[in-house]
């Protein structure tokens, strides 16, 4: 099917919606992100349905604390449900590795990693050891997977922090990452050195085009030496200046990834303290934003606290399905340190036509003052409107359902393929709309200890349909006409 050109035009731009969220925390199961030094960093959520009902679900890091299973009930009340019981849970990540149709989770810990594999009605079993996967002893807070061609199985790369081991830590002290090789026995771990201390990782294809995995580092415990890294899958190192990859170090904590200029290549934000660095792809790789486009965020915009600010995860999201991704960024104080704002509201930016982000956390009723960090933008009660939830450390989670009024229509895409990487993990999808392209990767990892398995949103502005355009991880490409107000699976007929 075709929509005829017309109806897949935006119309003239009107009032920009008023973006507005209500708090429906009071819908989660009691859950705090509690202990120590070691859970400083994580405190993550993965964003999954593990019932097959369209309703996302939800596993909480609860790091002293047993991680959490949350199922979703409809109307913003989630109920604990079963799960094996987890301490020291840093983080998780949504992935299907056996293809059998329902997510399992790859658990992070301070100590050995675990996998849970999906049964289906939200149960789990833990296979760390019947899928041969090595679990390890570290601090681990970082975790990114993809496929390569005809693999039945994904590689995986998780990253370590603090070597707790070393008697000169913990400054100087970062561990190495891993890498998890699918084998005829299971997975083969190798190391993945320098190490940097990572918090973030995401595998994706870059402003070149290629197949590569970005490490997001905390200089807080590197110090000196370390920096921001990308290691190239098909040849197996690190890009360096004379790849057109510049050193830069930050205090990273968290990668989100998008195309937001229409071109094809995804932007990405690095958070840090002070600035949240985002970098703007083209075809010679990537260059600093300009600071007036709005994102830096480098202090808190209410409370009354000067400091800089420390960023957590990072999220772009459609939230009024204006056509145009905008950008959530959970903030918060490692714990006391005095020379941060611990006064440090979370970030709504919601993009403006002329591609200027502006502030709008306050007024949405988002913008609380807890140490956060995890979070998530998904469609938590179908209705085609991005909602909210913020991880917090020694506070609860919480919750919003966005109630923005004369929002932009919508579409949300599922995709399916035969084969080890059922998702399309990988693949690129393009949304157009008369003359504006939106594109987005279909991916695992990125943003703070946390990650999503749910069809990709896409706002649409004023438009009643899109042309659909995926290019498959096997470089074959798709094109569909869609109508708005749906979710559509596209399948490849590989």
């Amino acid at each position: 099917m075709r929509l005829p050109l017309a109806a897949l035009i935006v119309c003239a731009q009107g009032a920009a919606a008023q973006v507005s969220f209500e708090d429906r925390s009071a819908g989660l199961p009691e859950h705090i992100y509690s202990g120590g030094w070691e859970h400083f960093v994580g405190g993550g959520v993965a964003v999954f349905d593990c019932d097959g009902d369209d309703l996302p679900d939800l596993f909480a890091a609860g790091g002293q604390s047993p991680a959490k299973l949350m199922r979703n009930a409809g109307d913003f009340r989630f109920e604990a449900a079963a799960v094996p019981e987890l301490t020291g849970v840093t983080g998780a990540y949504p992935l299907d590795m056996d293809s059998d149709g329902r997510m399992d989770l790859f658990v992070l810990r301070v100590g050995p990693n675990v996998v849970l594999r999906g049964t289906g009605d939200c149960g789990f079993d833990d296979v760390t050891k019947t899928w041969g996967i090595p679990a390890g002893e570290r601090w681990s807070t970082a975790f990114t997977a993809w496929w390569k061609a005809q693999d039945e199985r994904p590689h995986l790369a998780v990253g370590n922090y603090v070597d707790r081991d070393d008697p000169n830590g913990p400054f100087e002290a970062c561990d190495d990452n891993t890498l998890l090789t699918p084998t005829v026995q299971g997975y083969r771990a190798t190391d993945l050195k320098p190490g940097h201390c990572a918090l973030s990782m995401l595998a994706a294809q870059d402003a070149w085009g290629e197949l590569r995995l970005r490490v997001s580092n905390d200089r807080h415990y590197y110090v000196s030496g370390g920096k921001e890294q990308m290691w190239d899958v098909a040849t197996g190192r690190f890009l360096t200046p004379s790849d057109g990859w510049p050193d830069l170090s930050v205090w990273g904590m968290g990668i989100a990834s998008r195309d937001i200029t229409g071109d094809g290549r995804d932007e990405v934000v690095l958070t840090s303290m002070g600035d949240q660095l985002l970098q703007l792809a083209g075809s010679g790789g990537y260059r600093a934003a300009p600071f007036d486009i709005g994102t830096y965020a480098h202090r808190p915009h209410v409370g009354g606290d000067g400091r800089p600010s420390t960023g957590w995860h990072a999220e772009f999201g459609d939230v009024d399905n204006d056509g145009r991704a905008d950008l959530f960024i959970a903030k918060g104080n490692v714990d006391q340190m005095p020379g941060m704002a611990t006064r440090d509201p979370n970030n709504l930016l919601m993009q403006q036509p002329s591609g200027v982000f502006v502030e709008a956390a306050a007024k949405a009723g988002v913008a609380t003052m807890a140490r956060a960090r995890g979070a998530a933008l998904a469609d938590f009660d179908g209705d085609g409107r991005l909602d909210l939830v913020v991880m917090n450390r020694r506070a609860p989670m919480e919750l919003y359902r966005n109630v923005t009024q004369d929002t932009g229509n919508w579409v949300k895409i599922k995709l399916a393929q035969r084969g080890g990487n059922r998702n399309a993990v990988g693949a690129r999808v393009d949304v157009v709309v008369g003359d504006t392209r939106q594109s987005m990767q279909k991916l695992v990892g990125g943003g703070h200890a946390g990650g999503q398995a749910v069809p990709l949103h896409f706002g649409l502005g004023q438009g009643v349909g899109a042309q659909v355009v995926v290019r498959w991880p096997d470089g074959t490409l798709t094109a569909q006409a869609v109508k708005a107000g749906q979710t559509v699976t596209i399948k490849h007929e590989n």
